[in-house]
């Protein structure tokens, strides 16, 4: 059983004194250190305001941040136990880095790091979403889209993943040449979730990577 609402807000506030900018009587001039003019956004956030990390590193740990620095080992530790229960292999989920990014930013990061993996790899195959952040991001990695359109079921008026369009599309390249599918899991309807199983299958058979 988890621990109670109460319990938390003292754990966190606990934890922020423990960060230098929250010391009384210190006036931080650092660069990381937290300087918020509204209390009442100070107590939205538990008085956490200091920056992580230390010399381009995010994992360290920042002496004048202890505080912070223990919540964000905490947060990598409980991703990466999320994942587990999930089903991902517990070695591939015991380094787990948790980034202040939105979507469009991540899938980017995901993608340049494929590109170093298969430098040959230029395509990437999209199921299509209309929304523009998981597009940009592929255009941003320097990377050429290919669009696959939903197909649409007649009998109950949902759009749904083209698996033969991307099987397709695998035959039609070389293996290299493909860098990545992408696929959602979240959307709005009449679209219907990506079949990321099968989408998965096809990925192994062709070892290309699935984000």
């Amino acid at each position: 059983q988890g621990f109670d609402d109460n319990t938390i807000e003292f754990i966190l506030s606990h934890l922020s004194l423990m960060d230098s900018n929250n010391f009384i009587n210190k006036i931080g001039v650092g660069e990381r250190e937290g300087r918020v003019y509204s209390n009442l956004v100070n107590k939205r956030h538990y008085y956490l305001s200091h920056g992580i990390g230390r010399s381009g590193d995010i994992i360290e740990i920042q002496p004048k941040a202890s505080g912070s620095s223990i919540i964000y080992k905490l947060v990598n530790k409980l991703v990466s136990h999320a994942l587990v229960i999930c089903g991902i292999d517990k070695k591939l989920a015991s380094n787990c880095l948790v980034l202040p990014l939105a979507t469009g930013m991540s899938f980017t990061l995901c993608l340049l790091t494929l590109k170093q993996l298969n430098p040959h790899g230029k395509y990437v195959i999209w199921s299509r979403i209309d929304q523009k952040s998981c597009f940009k991001s592929i255009l941003t990695a320097g990377l050429i889209p290919i669009v696959v359109n939903q197909s649409f079921k007649e009998n109950s008026n949902e759009l749904t993943t083209d698996i033969n369009k991307i099987d397709e599309i695998f035959q039609s390249y070389n293996n290299n040449e493909i860098l990545c599918v992408i696929s959602t899991t979240s959307c709005f309807a009449p679209r219907q979730p990506d079949r990321i199983d099968e989408i998965a299958k096809l990925c192994k058979k062709y070892n290309t990577p699935h984000l």
